[in-house]
């Protein structure tokens, strides 16, 4: 049972998201988190702390009343909860209130127990808060989305439970959990954060990972296919450049392949002396860039990746809220924490990392469809009559607009901050706008290496070689092979390829 202690990484993320695996609070953490609230009760009294008994934002220079303290928590929450567009899908926002749980328990926020308590319990009983997409400009961290998230907790606003969008209350009684009270400054320490960007951020970068995955081995079986020379993928060709993600990408491709009898050796082709009365050779010498620069593509790819997770994980392990409680030092400190560039520069390289990788895709299609290309398959790998039918003509279109849009959205989102907020907010991260189209640029890639799955499937069955590819390889083909049947005559192809793109997406790949 992964247990919140201060710290989570990628793993307990995987394990309570993906694998909806309980979680448990440790006792320390409670401890921590009741000390943080019970001195920023006592140090606030006779004292300005902005969140406390201060307005917020560009209205923080007007002071509160005591008596009027803790309806302004309430009025927080419920005029932030202010989002538009479509709900955030219930995986990310669970992601989100993992995210936030763990940096409440970091007792650098000041808010009750109960916060933390319940939102433990939402998480297990797979109850989630209605969150929409629009809203969030990533300064202030993730006002509005989170402020849907404190309206759950304080029992009012929709949740998802058991496949229904309900009223927070129903379901509330129903399982008979209680609604946190505003103690102290629950509201803003509940909305002033980077939580669901990050949150989002994290599960976008497992599924980034997945799709690595998959392209080594579409990249790997693509090189079968057309029986590459193996040198361009050689531990003594890549060794020779000094980056870690490119060494690993070829090792991986080399594993890929270590059983396949159709890749080729150059010594065994070009490295010899029957090539001497040769004025134009008919083969190509060396394979195109998408097959052969693979390792050099991809290579980026993984490093941004390892390097995206690294900083997500330490932001989701941070204080990022505002003012930061420090028990030890017995101060209050008010600054920036709740700025999200740092998640915003990383999704924007994600999703242009991810972007490429979907071009690479679709250029390894257009190569196996064009016949003056490869000089091995038929055009669009057409199994049938050419002429009288299409093969996989019709998806190409499907990839290409795909691809194309990917390109379209990988431009960044870090740079567009626009000052809002009476200009207290001047300068904005746009983190969670960040985050979410990198969400749809992996869904989009997800389509594409669809598509170029079922097309790799259909030229292995072409060439008959089945029983020829390596075994990976073959494990590919036969899973492929479950949702979609070889065909020669036009069949209707997007059930296909949304089941497939369903496979990959949500299987762990070995």
């Amino acid at each position: 049972m992964p247990e919140i202690k201060g710290k989570l990484g990628i793993e307990e993320f995987y394990s309570v998201i993906f694998d909806n695996e309980l979680l448990s609070i440790d006792q320390e953490v409670i401890k921590t988190v009741e000390d943080s609230h019970d001195f920023l009760r006592e140090f606030s009294k006779n004292k300005v702390i902005y969140g406390v008994n201060t307005g917020f934002g560009p209205m923080a220079q007007y002071k509160i009343k005591d008596s009027e303290t803790l309806q302004l928590q309430y009025n927080l929450i419920r005029s932030h909860a202010s989002g538009t567009g479509s709900p955030i899908p219930e995986k990310y926002v669970r992601a989100a209130m993992l995210a936030r749980l763990n940096t409440l328990s970091l007792g650098n926020s000041g808010v009750h127990v109960s916060v933390i308590e319940t939102m433990a319990e939402l998480i297990n009983k797979n109850i989630t808060p209605l969150i929409y997409e629009h809203g969030g400009v990533g300064a202030s961290g993730d006002l509005v989305q989170l402020a849907h998230l404190a309206l759950v907790l304080i029992g009012e606003g929709e949740v998802f439970y058991k496949g229904q969008r309900r009223p927070t209350a129903e379901v509330f009684e129903q399982e008979n959990i209680q609604p946190i009270k505003v103690r102290l400054r629950e509201g803003l320490g509940l909305i002033n954060g980077t939580s669901v960007m990050t949150g989002i951020g994290i599960i976008n970068t497992i599924y980034t990972r997945r799709l690595l995955e998959w392209m080594i081995a579409c990249s790997s079986a693509i090189n079968e296919i057309m029986q590459a020379y193996d040198d361009h993928l050689s531990e003594a060709l890549n060794s020779t450049k000094r980056h870690k993600g490119q060494r690993e990408i070829a090792r991986s491709m080399r594993s890929h392949l270590k059983d396949s009898s159709l890749t080729r050796k150059r010594e065994h082709h070009l490295y010899t002396d029957t090539n001497g009365d040769v004025s134009v050779f008919e083969e190509k010498v060396q394979e195109y860039y998408s097959i052969r620069c693979v390792p050099q593509i991809l290579g980026p790819v993984l490093d941004t990746l390892d390097e995206v997770q690294r900083v997500l994980i330490e932001e989701v392990n941070s204080a990022n809220d505002n003012p930061i409680v420090d028990v030890e030092k017995q101060n209050v400190y008010h600054g920036g924490n709740f700025h999200g560039d740092y998640v915003s520069l990383e999704m924007d390289k994600l999703k242009i990392v991810v972007a490429k990788m979907s071009m690479l895709a679709e250029r390894q299609l257009n190569y196996l469809m064009n016949s003056k290309l490869n000089d091995v398959l038929p055009p669009f790998v057409n199994l049938g009559t050419l002429g009288l039918n299409f093969g996989m003509q019709g998806v190409q279109f499907t990839a290409t607009s795909t691809t194309a849009e990917n390109q379209m959205l990988s431009n960044p989102m870090y740079v567009h901050s626009i000052p809002n907020n009476n200009d207290n907010q001047d300068i904005v991260s746009m983190g969670t706008n960040a985050a979410l189209i990198t969400k749809k640029v992996i869904e989009n890639a997800f389509e594409v290496m669809a598509i170029e799955m079922i097309t790799i499937v259909q030229a292995i069955e072409y060439l008959n070689a089945q029983e020829k590819v390596s075994s990976k390889t073959k494990n590919m083909y036969d899973a492929v092979r479950k949702i979609v049947p070889p065909f020669k005559e036009d069949t209707i192809m997007y059930p296909y390829v949304n089941q497939v793109k369903d496979f990959i997406t949500n299987h762990k790949n070995k």
